[in-house]
Protein backbone atom coordinates (compact mmCIF):
# COMPACT_ATOMS: atom_id res chain seq x y z
CA UNK A 1 0.00 0.00 0.00
CA UNK A 2 2.50 2.22 0.65
CA UNK A 3 4.71 1.53 -2.70
CA UNK A 4 1.18 2.28 -4.40
CA UNK A 5 1.06 5.08 -2.42
CA UNK A 6 4.27 6.77 -3.91
CA UNK A 7 3.96 5.35 -7.25
CA UNK A 8 0.67 7.83 -7.15
CA UNK A 9 2.56 10.68 -6.03
CA UNK A 10 5.59 10.56 -7.70
CA UNK A 11 3.27 10.13 -10.58
CA UNK A 12 1.67 13.49 -9.94
CA UNK A 13 5.03 14.94 -9.15
CA UNK A 14 6.18 14.13 -12.58
CA UNK A 15 2.88 15.84 -14.14
CA UNK A 16 3.64 19.06 -12.46
CA UNK A 17 1.95 18.83 -9.13
CA UNK A 18 3.48 20.50 -6.94
CA UNK A 19 1.53 19.45 -3.88
CA UNK A 20 1.96 15.44 -5.06
CA UNK A 21 5.76 16.52 -4.92
CA UNK A 22 5.62 18.00 -1.33
CA UNK A 23 3.63 15.30 0.40
CA UNK A 24 5.97 12.71 -0.83
CA UNK A 25 9.03 14.81 0.67
CA UNK A 26 7.70 15.79 3.66
CA UNK A 27 7.01 11.88 4.55
CA UNK A 28 10.98 11.68 4.26
CA UNK A 29 11.94 15.64 5.29
CA UNK A 30 12.39 15.21 9.43
CA UNK A 31 14.87 12.08 9.25
CA UNK A 32 16.41 13.77 6.09
CA UNK A 33 17.06 16.31 8.52
CA UNK A 34 18.46 14.24 11.36
CA UNK A 35 20.86 12.51 8.69
CA UNK A 36 22.55 15.69 7.19
CA UNK A 37 22.37 17.53 11.17
CA UNK A 38 24.67 14.09 12.03
CA UNK A 39 26.81 14.78 8.68
CA UNK A 40 27.29 18.38 9.31
CA UNK A 41 26.86 18.69 13.19
CA UNK A 42 24.57 21.66 12.85
CA UNK A 43 20.84 22.36 13.00
CA UNK A 44 21.10 25.16 10.83
CA UNK A 45 23.20 23.72 7.99
CA UNK A 46 21.46 20.37 7.99
CA UNK A 47 18.29 22.89 7.53
CA UNK A 48 20.16 24.20 4.45
CA UNK A 49 21.35 20.93 2.81
CA UNK A 50 17.60 19.71 3.10
CA UNK A 51 16.18 22.74 1.37
CA UNK A 52 18.84 22.07 -1.09
CA UNK A 53 17.86 18.22 -1.63
CA UNK A 54 14.24 19.07 -1.78
CA UNK A 55 14.94 21.33 -4.44
CA UNK A 56 17.28 19.16 -6.38
CA UNK A 57 14.59 16.55 -6.18
CA UNK A 58 12.03 18.56 -7.53
CA UNK A 59 14.26 19.96 -9.95
CA UNK A 60 15.65 16.18 -10.58
CA UNK A 61 12.16 14.53 -10.98
CA UNK A 62 12.21 13.43 -14.55
CA UNK A 63 15.70 11.24 -14.41
CA UNK A 64 14.52 9.83 -11.23
CA UNK A 65 14.39 6.24 -12.69
CA UNK A 66 12.85 4.39 -9.32
CA UNK A 67 15.41 1.55 -9.51
CA UNK A 68 15.40 2.40 -5.83
CA UNK A 69 12.75 3.79 -3.53
CA UNK A 70 11.96 7.79 -3.46
CA UNK A 71 13.61 7.34 0.16
CA UNK A 72 16.80 5.56 -0.93
CA UNK A 73 16.93 8.65 -4.30
CA UNK A 74 16.14 11.45 -1.11
CA UNK A 75 19.16 10.04 0.75
CA UNK A 76 21.45 9.94 -2.21
CA UNK A 77 21.24 13.85 -2.90
CA UNK A 78 21.28 14.44 0.56
CA UNK A 79 24.38 12.83 1.60
CA UNK A 80 25.90 13.82 -1.67
CA UNK A 81 24.59 17.63 -0.69
CA UNK A 82 26.14 17.29 2.83
CA UNK A 83 30.00 15.82 1.23
CA UNK A 84 29.90 19.01 -0.99
CA UNK A 85 29.49 20.88 1.82
CA UNK A 86 32.58 19.53 3.94
CA UNK A 87 34.48 19.46 1.25
CA UNK A 88 34.39 23.15 -0.02
CA UNK A 89 33.19 24.62 3.18
CA UNK A 90 36.25 27.10 5.11
CA UNK A 91 36.30 25.86 8.86
CA UNK A 92 35.32 28.41 10.56
CA UNK A 93 37.62 29.91 13.55
CA UNK A 94 36.52 28.97 17.10
CA UNK A 95 34.94 31.97 18.97
CA UNK A 96 37.21 33.74 21.85
CA UNK A 97 35.26 33.57 25.53
CA UNK A 98 33.15 36.32 26.04
CA UNK A 99 31.24 36.37 29.59
CA UNK A 100 31.80 39.52 31.17
CA UNK A 101 33.35 39.40 34.65
CA UNK A 102 33.87 35.15 33.70
CA UNK A 103 37.65 34.45 33.45
CA UNK A 104 37.55 30.75 33.06
CA UNK A 105 40.79 28.46 34.40
CA UNK A 106 43.00 27.22 31.83
CA UNK A 107 41.42 24.40 29.93
CA UNK A 108 42.56 20.95 29.69
CA UNK A 109 42.23 20.98 26.04
CA UNK A 110 41.31 22.58 22.73
CA UNK A 111 38.54 20.73 21.10
CA UNK A 112 38.43 19.89 17.32
CA UNK A 113 34.64 19.89 16.74
CA UNK A 114 34.00 23.40 18.28
CA UNK A 115 30.74 24.12 15.85
CA UNK A 116 28.88 21.40 17.01
CA UNK A 117 25.49 22.60 18.02
CA UNK A 118 22.53 20.74 19.90
CA UNK A 119 19.46 19.23 18.03
CA UNK A 120 15.94 19.76 19.85
CA UNK A 121 14.80 16.77 20.92
CA UNK A 122 10.77 18.23 19.75
CA UNK A 123 12.25 17.52 16.32
CA UNK A 124 13.26 13.88 16.85
CA UNK A 125 9.90 12.49 17.61
CA UNK A 126 8.36 11.74 14.32
CA UNK A 127 11.84 9.59 14.27
CA UNK A 128 11.50 7.33 17.13
CA UNK A 129 9.16 5.16 15.34
CA UNK A 130 11.06 4.40 12.76
CA UNK A 131 13.77 1.44 12.81
CA UNK A 132 17.02 1.22 11.09
CA UNK A 133 17.72 -0.88 8.62
CA UNK A 134 19.30 -4.64 9.60
CA UNK A 135 22.58 -3.29 9.37
CA UNK A 136 22.36 -0.87 12.01
CA UNK A 137 25.04 -1.26 15.07
CA UNK A 138 23.90 1.79 16.91
CA UNK A 139 20.55 2.16 18.72
CA UNK A 140 19.10 5.78 17.89
CA UNK A 141 19.81 7.33 20.91
CA UNK A 142 23.31 6.85 21.10
CA UNK A 143 23.65 7.67 17.01
CA UNK A 144 22.06 11.57 18.17
CA UNK A 145 23.87 12.27 20.94
CA UNK A 146 26.35 14.84 21.10
CA UNK A 147 29.40 12.58 21.86
CA UNK A 148 28.79 10.28 18.86
CA UNK A 149 28.15 13.36 17.16
CA UNK A 150 30.95 15.38 18.04
CA UNK A 151 33.22 12.30 17.41
CA UNK A 152 31.49 11.78 13.59
CA UNK A 153 32.78 15.59 13.25
CA UNK A 154 36.68 14.61 12.92
CA UNK A 155 36.07 11.52 10.41
CA UNK A 156 37.20 12.57 6.60
CA UNK A 157 33.82 13.19 5.11
CA UNK A 158 33.58 9.72 2.61
CA UNK A 159 33.91 7.66 5.88
CA UNK A 160 31.73 10.34 7.96
CA UNK A 161 29.06 9.41 4.87
CA UNK A 162 29.48 5.51 4.94
CA UNK A 163 29.37 5.34 8.81
CA UNK A 164 26.41 6.75 9.03
CA UNK A 165 24.46 4.96 6.10
CA UNK A 166 26.00 1.39 7.08
CA UNK A 167 26.31 1.56 10.96
CA UNK A 168 23.48 4.11 12.02
CA UNK A 169 20.73 4.02 9.00
CA UNK A 170 21.36 0.08 8.32
CA UNK A 171 22.17 0.70 4.42
CA UNK A 172 23.76 -2.93 2.87
CA UNK A 173 27.22 -2.28 1.37
CA UNK A 174 25.66 -2.89 -2.07
CA UNK A 175 22.97 0.21 -1.28
CA UNK A 176 26.21 2.47 -0.08
CA UNK A 177 28.32 2.05 -3.19
CA UNK A 178 25.16 2.61 -5.22
CA UNK A 179 24.44 5.96 -3.43
CA UNK A 180 28.05 7.18 -2.78
CA UNK A 181 28.30 6.16 -6.77
CA UNK A 182 31.73 3.82 -5.81
CA UNK A 183 33.33 0.18 -5.29
CA UNK A 184 31.73 -1.75 -2.54
CA UNK A 185 35.43 -2.42 -1.58
CA UNK A 186 35.87 0.69 -1.55
CA UNK A 187 32.89 1.33 0.96
CA UNK A 188 34.01 -1.33 3.09
CA UNK A 189 37.55 -0.16 3.59
CA UNK A 190 36.34 3.65 4.37
CA UNK A 191 33.89 1.58 6.65
CA UNK A 192 36.69 0.08 8.81
CA UNK A 193 38.89 3.13 8.57
CA UNK A 194 35.86 4.94 10.16
CA UNK A 195 35.34 2.88 12.76
CA UNK A 196 38.85 2.80 13.89
CA UNK A 197 38.87 6.57 14.07
CA UNK A 198 35.63 6.63 16.00
CA UNK A 199 36.63 4.06 18.31
CA UNK A 200 39.60 6.45 19.20
CA UNK A 201 38.22 9.97 19.42
CA UNK A 202 35.24 8.56 21.29
CA UNK A 203 35.06 9.26 25.30
CA UNK A 204 36.17 5.91 27.20
CA UNK A 205 32.57 4.74 28.77
CA UNK A 206 33.79 1.19 29.64
CA UNK A 207 32.89 0.19 33.29
CA UNK A 208 30.35 3.28 33.51
CA UNK A 209 27.12 2.77 34.46
CA UNK A 210 24.14 3.11 31.97
CA UNK A 211 21.64 6.15 32.38
CA UNK A 212 18.48 5.95 33.37
CA UNK A 213 15.53 5.95 31.45
CA UNK A 214 14.30 8.66 29.21
CA UNK A 215 11.86 10.99 31.18
CA UNK A 216 11.87 8.33 34.22
CA UNK A 217 11.01 9.09 37.30
CA UNK A 218 14.99 8.65 37.91
CA UNK A 219 15.84 10.73 35.40
CA UNK A 220 13.24 13.43 37.17
CA UNK A 221 15.00 12.64 40.25
CA UNK A 222 18.92 13.74 39.21
CA UNK A 223 17.76 16.36 37.00
CA UNK A 224 15.74 17.71 39.89
CA UNK A 225 18.34 17.61 41.99
CA UNK A 226 20.88 19.21 39.22
CA UNK A 227 18.85 22.31 38.90
CA UNK A 228 18.48 23.61 42.29
CA UNK A 229 22.40 22.77 43.16
CA UNK A 230 22.97 24.87 40.28
CA UNK A 231 20.33 27.72 40.26
CA UNK A 232 21.27 27.95 44.18
CA UNK A 233 25.16 27.72 43.27
CA UNK A 234 25.43 25.30 45.81
CA UNK A 235 29.21 23.74 44.26
CA UNK A 236 28.85 21.08 47.41
CA UNK A 237 25.83 19.73 46.10
CA UNK A 238 27.27 20.17 42.22
CA UNK A 239 30.14 18.41 42.56
CA UNK A 240 28.67 15.64 44.49
CA UNK A 241 26.60 14.87 41.34
CA UNK A 242 29.30 14.67 39.00
CA UNK A 243 31.44 11.38 37.82
CA UNK A 244 35.46 11.26 38.49
CA UNK A 245 35.78 12.08 34.62
CA UNK A 246 33.18 14.22 33.46
CA UNK A 247 33.66 16.13 30.56
CA UNK A 248 32.74 19.66 29.95
CA UNK A 249 32.85 21.28 26.13
CA UNK A 250 31.32 24.59 25.50
CA UNK A 251 30.88 24.97 21.48
CA UNK A 252 31.96 27.36 19.80
CA UNK A 253 34.54 28.11 22.55
CA UNK A 254 37.47 25.62 22.00
CA UNK A 255 37.68 25.36 25.74
CA UNK A 256 37.35 21.25 27.15
CA UNK A 257 37.83 20.68 31.00
CA UNK A 258 38.16 16.59 31.81
CA UNK A 259 37.77 15.60 35.85
CA UNK A 260 35.82 16.35 38.31
CA UNK A 261 38.24 19.20 39.64
CA UNK A 262 38.86 20.61 36.62
CA UNK A 263 34.53 21.23 35.86
CA UNK A 264 34.29 22.31 39.55
CA UNK A 265 36.88 24.84 39.19
CA UNK A 266 35.63 26.09 35.76
CA UNK A 267 31.57 26.25 37.58
CA UNK A 268 32.97 27.98 40.47
CA UNK A 269 34.45 30.94 38.22
CA UNK A 270 30.88 30.93 37.24
CA UNK A 271 29.44 31.50 40.36
CA UNK A 272 32.25 33.73 41.69
CA UNK A 273 30.54 37.21 42.82
CA UNK A 274 27.17 36.22 43.64
CA UNK A 275 25.94 35.00 40.47
CA UNK A 276 22.71 33.43 40.16
CA UNK A 277 21.16 31.58 37.31
CA UNK A 278 17.71 30.27 36.82
CA UNK A 279 17.41 27.05 34.64
CA UNK A 280 14.14 26.58 32.30
CA UNK A 281 14.35 22.20 31.40
CA UNK A 282 13.93 21.03 27.77
CA UNK A 283 15.85 18.24 25.92
CA UNK A 284 18.86 18.05 23.63
CA UNK A 285 20.11 15.30 21.45
CA UNK A 286 18.06 12.71 24.04
CA UNK A 287 19.62 13.91 26.93
CA UNK A 288 18.11 16.22 29.64
CA UNK A 289 18.99 20.09 28.90
CA UNK A 290 18.74 23.73 30.29
CA UNK A 291 17.85 27.69 29.22
CA UNK A 292 20.10 28.89 31.51
CA UNK A 293 19.05 33.05 32.42
CA UNK A 294 21.00 34.96 34.41
CA UNK A 295 18.98 36.50 37.71
CA UNK A 296 19.35 39.99 37.31
CA UNK A 297 18.59 42.05 40.48
CA UNK A 298 16.03 43.78 38.40
CA UNK A 299 14.37 43.51 34.54
CA UNK A 300 13.97 41.24 32.72
CA UNK A 301 16.62 37.77 33.18
CA UNK A 302 18.64 37.61 29.92
CA UNK A 303 19.29 34.21 28.61
CA UNK A 304 23.08 32.98 28.77
CA UNK A 305 23.24 29.56 27.71
CA UNK A 306 21.74 26.23 26.50
CA UNK A 307 23.30 23.32 29.14
CA UNK A 308 22.90 19.73 28.31
CA UNK A 309 23.85 17.04 30.67
CA UNK A 310 24.57 13.44 29.86
CA UNK A 311 23.80 10.91 32.62
CA UNK A 312 25.69 7.68 34.12
CA UNK A 313 23.36 6.24 36.80
CA UNK A 314 22.84 8.95 39.29
CA UNK A 315 25.57 11.15 38.08
CA UNK A 316 26.57 13.53 35.62
CA UNK A 317 29.02 12.62 33.42
CA UNK A 318 29.56 15.16 30.44
CA UNK A 319 27.97 18.83 30.17
CA UNK A 320 28.06 21.14 27.40
CA UNK A 321 27.39 24.58 26.74
CA UNK A 322 26.09 26.77 24.00
CA UNK A 323 25.63 30.08 23.13
CA UNK A 324 22.16 31.60 23.84
CA UNK A 325 21.25 32.22 20.24
CA UNK A 326 19.89 28.62 20.13
CA UNK A 327 17.48 28.90 22.88
CA UNK A 328 14.35 29.84 20.35
CA UNK A 329 15.18 26.59 18.56
CA UNK A 330 13.81 24.76 22.00
CA UNK A 331 11.03 27.48 22.30
CA UNK A 332 12.69 29.22 24.84
CA UNK A 333 12.31 32.93 25.22
CA UNK A 334 15.60 35.20 25.09
CA UNK A 335 15.12 36.46 28.69
CA UNK A 336 12.29 35.74 31.41
CA UNK A 337 10.29 38.76 33.06
CA UNK A 338 11.50 40.02 35.98
CA UNK A 339 8.77 38.51 38.01
CA UNK A 340 9.82 35.04 37.38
Amino acid sequence: MVELVAEDLIARARAGDGEAFRELAEQHRRELQVHCYRMLGSLQDAEDAVQDTLLAAWQGLAGFEERSSPRTWLYRIATNRCLNVLRTARRRPAREWSVPGVTPPEPTRLGEAVWLEPFPDALLDPMRSMPPGPEARYEQSESISLAFVAALQVLAPRQLAVLILRDVLGFRASEVAGLLEVSIDSVNSALKRARASLERSRPAVAGREPPPASCSAAEDAIVARFTRAYEAADMSALVALLTDDVFMSMPPVPFEYQGREQVAGFLSRVFAAGRRMILMPTRANGQPAFGAYAAAPSGPHPGTSLITVTLAGDRVCATSRFEASVLPWFGLPASLPSRW
